[in-house]
């Protein structure tokens, strides 16, 4: 096995009590430093999926692997399971629960049985990395919505995880929310954590992942997101469309006109740096 591979499921199959079957002999990998965007259509088993690395489901058959390691689930292997990966759910409200930001950000921590000044240091330090420190003291139930989504993300950086798997992360919302909450995970990946995405975006997929796994009923596609994104028959499998960035090179491309490096434009300003370069009649080089 990879050294690089932090997180893995081998074989793992998994259903609900009376239910069909939801994953079966499942292999699925998280890699160090990769940004991971995981798709697929409501149903396919994303949060199955998400809980089942996070240890918050056993699987049935096959196991979860940290290091390379067998998880053990009893109270010393899931300790230390989520000390190294850490489940951030999609209804923040389902997370919190402390009177103030600072308590809430702080369980974690205290759970693990940690020296009050080690506490405070990594509440003050998530606090800082998700831009939440003047909340401190804030009741949570007088944030606002991306307030508590922030919040619910300080939690669980606060244990200082090798993983943090963010499940919808950017839906509820505003645009200028969704760029600032992007640009604190960009920090937190420089900073050395590892970041997995489950998302129906395909676009903010294709802009942000290095790689992206589409879970289809013949089971999960990953590889690079450029690659992945453009594959229309797995899209299709996936319940999902081809990104705009996508369909746009496709169509610059049969106009006989500069597209760019794969996957094509990313983002509207990398779009505008491809038309002005076709009306100079120059090549195009998109940041």
């Amino acid at each position: 096995m990879s050294e690089s591979v932090l997180v893995a499921l081998r074989g793992a199959s998994f259903a609900y009590e009376d239910g069909p079957p939801v994953l079966t002999g499942l292999d699925f990998e998280v890699r160090e430093g990769r940004a991971l965007a995981l798709l697929g259509r409501n149903g396919s088993g994303k949060t199955t999926l998400m809980r089942l690395l996070s240890g918050g489901l056993r699987p049935h058959s096959g196991k979860l692997t940290v290091g390379g390691r067998a998880v053990r689930y009893d109270r010393k292997g899931l300790t230390r399971l989520r000390t190294t990966v850490q489940l951030v759910v999609q209804d923040p409200d389902d997370q919190l629960f402390a009177a103030s930001v600072g308590q809430d950000v702080s369980f974690g921590p205290l759970n693990l049985g940690l020296p009050d000044a080690e506490v405070r240091a990594r509440v003050a330090q998530a606090l800082a990395a998700l831009d939440i420190t003047a909340l401190a003291d804030r009741p949570t139930h007088l944030l606002s919505y991306g307030q508590r989504k922030r919040t619910a993300i300080a939690g669980a950086v606060a244990m200082r995880p090798r993983v943090l798997i963010l499940d919808e992360p950017t839906a509820g919302l505003d645009p200028d929310g969704q760029e600032r909450l992007l640009a604190t995970l960009d920090g937190l990946r420089e900073n050395g954590t590892t970041v997995v995405m489950a998302t129906h975006d395909v676009d903010l997929a294709l802009r942000w992942a290095d790689d992206a796994a589409l879970l289809t009923p013949s089971g999960a596609h990953t590889g690079p997101a450029a690659t992945m994104l453009a594959r229309t028959e797995l899209l299709a499998a996936a319940g999902l469309r081809l990104p705009w960035g996508v369909a746009v090179a496709d169509l610059l491309r049969a106009r006989g006109l500069p597209a760019g490096p794969a996957p094509g434009p990313r983002t509207p300003e990398e779009l505008a740096a491809l038309v002005a370069a076709s009306a100079g009649g120059g090549d195009a080089h998109p940041r």
